[in-house]
């Protein structure tokens, strides 16, 4: 537990705060921390195997990254509405069911953001709707494949490795 927090930045979709914390062995040390409202991100599988991932323009990489649709929680926002929102706007898809994969913290070092995982099922097509500020480009390979691409590097972004990897165990997949 944090004794004192300074609020440092206070932006759209982040806080930046300096926090005192007593460590386990009875010192205190200041840490810059980011306070974020944590996101959903999901793993489309249709029923032929193939999974729903995108390419999508990230400005911090410079470059396109292929990822699972994700998004911010909304104020009082439930993980599964997240899901649905995320998964029509940047998949174009709905799902009859959604199944918790996990989570995990996004950048446990400096940041409190915790990102909810899940798989999508029984799919449908809907129109896509990226935000003005996304460019997103869906496209769909066998899940078999995808976790190849993780092993290879060519999927670089944790949240989706760690989808990939998760659903290739839950559905008995070994590449």
């Amino acid at each position: 537990m944090h004794q004192t927090e300074q609020l440092l930045y206070r932006g759209r979709i982040l806080d930046l705060y300096r926090e005192t914390h007593r460590l386990p062995d009875g010192h205190t040390a200041d840490f810059e921390i980011i306070h974020q409202p944590g996101g959903c991100a999901v793993l489309p599988l249709h029923a032929d195997s193939r999974v729903t991932l995108l390419r999508q323009y990230r400005p911090a990489a410079g470059r396109l990254v292929i990822e699972i649709p994700a998004g911010r929680l909304e104020a009082n926002e439930a993980a599964f509405d997240c899901v649905q929102r995320e998964l029509a706007e940047e998949a174009g898809l709905t799902a009859g069911r959604i199944e918790p994969l996990g989570s995990h913290f996004a950048a446990v070092g400096y940041s409190r953001e915790r990102v909810g995982l899940f798989l999508a099922r029984d799919l449908s097509a809907c129109p896509a709707a990226p935000e003005e500020d996304e460019w997103i480009e869906p496209f769909t390979l066998p899940l078999v494949e995808a976790v190849k691409w993780v092993q290879r590097g060519e999927i670089d972004d944790a949240k989706t490795q760690l989808a990939l990897l998760l659903c290739a165990v839950r559905e008995g997949v070994c590449a």
